[in-house]
């Protein structure tokens, strides 16, 4: 789709209403000065709107369930009227649920699929025939997508294919001057937890190494304009995804068991 200078300049945020991406949405506040709209998306529309208020941007809410397929025929529609030209696309919505395979709810399982990897799919899908030149697409996966993670064996695997696709779609979309970044922080200290934890917990180490969410949205930003493939915060998880290519997955399963077991 060739842009047009009437097209209005937005950027679109999922999973605004907590966490990274309620942090993201703060952050371009500050930094777009070119852009014209922020579109919010998330099922808490009540917390749109407060963060709305904080912002100086004009924003455009938009209270959408990402695990609804019906949620997308609206936006499809909305895109179609609008015709904007998408300067940013942050997928930022996430679910993942702790604990081992058959003790976590099936529905929560296939929540997570859906979320993670069917809602993300389907809204880059939908943005890029809209996204400018020089756009950037951002997709939250996690330091989880390093290594198949038992006790959190679905929302990993969730996290993996994300980091696949956002590398394939990098090499795809260069050429159209499109360019996308994998975030891929470790924990995070944000309300995530509250809600993956119903299950089970995460190992005590995890907790050593822990970011605020500003300090994963900065390094991402400063990647994603840098073009970096993938964007890691801190040396910890540095450290680890240069361990997970160096050393056999087997003996690193087996020290995350050692651990579990003497927790």
């Amino acid at each position: 789709m060739k842009e047009s200078t009437k097209n209005k300049r937005i950027a679109i945020i999922t999973g605004a209403s907590s966490g990274i991406g309620y942090t993201f949405a703060l952050a371009l506040d500050r930094i777009l000065h070119t852009t014209d709209e922020l579109w919010l998306i998330a099922r808490n529309e009540e917390r749109l709107r407060e963060l709305s208020g904080q912002l100086t941007m004009k924003t455009r809410i938009i209270p959408m369930d990402l695990t609804k397929s019906e949620s997308f025929v609206f936006f499809e529609e909305l895109l179609k009227k609008e015709l904007p030209s998408v300067r940013f696309l942050i997928n930022a919505a996430g679910l993942g649920f702790m604990g081992e395979f058959l003790d976590v709810e099936q529905r929560c399982e296939e929540e997570t699929i859906m979320c993670n990897c069917i809602g993300l799919t389907r809204m880059t899908r939908m943005c890029l025939p809209y996204m400018a030149w020089n756009g950037r697409i951002i997709q939250l996966a996690s330091s989880a997508a390093f290594l198949p993670q038992p006790d959190f064996a679905v929302y990993a695997a969730s996290k993996a294919y994300v980091l696949s696709l956002s590398t394939a779609l990098s090499e795809e979309l260069r050429g159209r001057g499109i360019y996308v970044t994998s975030v891929c922080p470790g924990p995070v200290a944000t309300p995530f937890f509250d809600k993956a934890e119903v299950f089970g917990k995460q190992l005590a180490i995890k907790k050593y190494v822990t970011v605020t969410p500003e300090r994963v949205v900065l390094q991402a930003l400063k990647d994603s304009r840098r073009r970096k493939r993938m964007s890691v915060c801190g040396i910890p998880m540095k450290a680890f995804y240069l361990l997970t290519k160096l050393v056999p997955e087997r003996f690193i399963l087996f020290c995350m068991r050692i651990m579990k077991v003497s927790r």
